[in-house]
């Protein structure tokens, strides 16, 4: 665990000052990272309630004054907040300057929200030609789907990622983590920051619009590819590749380890590791193809060999032979495999028993590496902070 107390950004992005009218996940994960990297990131939310998150528990997690749920604070660290009901005229005009005096004004409202409250696009270029917007949606702005509402475990159905998922007699599943909201963030981060660098070049902003729909088709990937080149509609393969073998979770003799054999070398190293050279020329396994076709068996011939010593010792012996295993582990079991790998997943901000703990951002930067300053803000914490920024201004 390393340290963290400055609140002094020196991140690459902290001449960047971010409104942020998102909540839930995706918007919040995208300003959370722009944060990260140093952008100041005034978080707007409703008077009371505050960002829905907030109280999505258990779990939960209290500094002494104030309890939030964990889920809030996954994605709100590096943040100030400030509580505006838009319906306040008073309240509407300092939305609206905090929106003049930002790079990057973000939403993932339902659409026509910013128009309806004049923070739109059209409107706030008018002032400020150079700002940069970014809207995120379900399924886009401008089509049928304009109106509908968006969660990440409705996309995952829609998208066909649920269909893909599971054990293949069984029922289709959704993905143990958001999947959709956060690639939707990080394809938003991408789109603000290629924003951001053409401003540079012209002097003028533009809007980013991506949406949780076309996040999750980018995301499938070669799974997508594979329909819209050969027509072919992929099913579910439980825990297995559908194009290569080994490449599952097998059964030592007290627990399960993932063996990803990859390429031919990999496969005859673990015939050799395993002391079963024989079936680098069996018929039934000698090409991936061949190991495709008899994957039932294959399994079985693997296992066998493997219930012959523990999980531990099998990774550890496979490791040294330069083949892709790893132990399957609960989370707890793999922050600790991180911290052993010297990968410091997790940093503290302030001391004793209201410290806030937090998963580190998986960039490494030599110059400008992110850092956590701040910790997810309570609601409008920040909110009298900014009043008198914006009367200075």
């Amino acid at each position: 665990m390393t340290q963290s107390n400055s609140e002094e950004s020196q991140g690459a992005l902290r001449n960047l000052r971010i409104a942020d009218f998102s909540r839930v996940l995706a918007g919040p994960l995208a300003t959370m990272i722009l944060g990260d990297l140093g952008a100041d990131v005034i978080k707007i939310e409703q008077p009371g309630v505050g960002d829905d998150t907030r109280t999505w528990g258990p779990p939960w997690w209290s500094d002494g004054e104030s309890t939030t749920s964990t889920y809030y604070l996954g994605f709100n660290r590096n943040k100030r907040s400030i509580s505006l009901d838009l319906r306040n005229e008073e309240d509407l005009k300092i939305a609206h300057q905090i929106c003049l005096s930002a790079d990057v004004v973000i939403d993932n409202f339902r659409t026509g929200t910013m128009e309806r409250f004049g923070l739109n696009r059209d409107n706030l270029t008018q002032e400020n030609p150079a700002v940069i917007t970014c809207s995120i949606t379900g399924f886009g702005s401008t089509g049928p789907g304009a109106e509908l509402a968006g969660y990440d475990f409705v996309v995952q159905a829609m998208s066909g990622i649920m269909h893909i998922t599971g054990e293949v007699e069984g029922e289709p599943s959704k993905i143990g983590s958001a999947m959709v909201d956060k690639l939707t963030g990080l394809y938003a981060v991408v789109g603000i920051l290629a924003a951001v660098e053409e401003r540079h070049q012209t002097g003028k902003g533009q809007h980013v619009e991506v949406s949780l729909m076309q996040s999750a088709l980018a995301g499938l990937l070669n799974v997508g590819v594979s329909h819209v080149t050969a027509d072919v509609d992929p099913s579910r393969h439980g825990n297995r590749h559908p194009s290569i073998a080994p490449y599952e979770p097998y059964q030592a003799s007290d627990g399960p380890i993932a063996i990803a054999a990859a390429s031919p070398l990999l496969w005859e190293r673990l015939c050799e590791e395993m002391g079963r050279t024989d079936w680098i020329t069996d018929p039934r396994f000698e090409t991936n193809e061949d190991r495709l076709v008899n994957i039932e068996e294959l399994a079985v011939e693997i296992n066998s060999e493997l219930a012959k010593d523990t999980a531990v010792a099998w990774v550890k012996r496979l490791q040294v032979a330069g083949i892709p295993v790893g132990l399957v582990n609960d989370v707890r079991a793999a922050f600790l495999t991180a911290e052993e790998l010297g990968l410091d997943p997790v940093v503290v901000l302030g001391d004793g028993e209201n410290a806030f703990r937090s998963v580190r951002s998986p960039l490494q930067m030599e110059a400008t590496p992110p850092t956590v300053r701040r910790a997810p803000p309570t609601n409008n914490q920040h909110g009298q902070e900014i009043r008198q920024e914006l009367g200075k201004n």
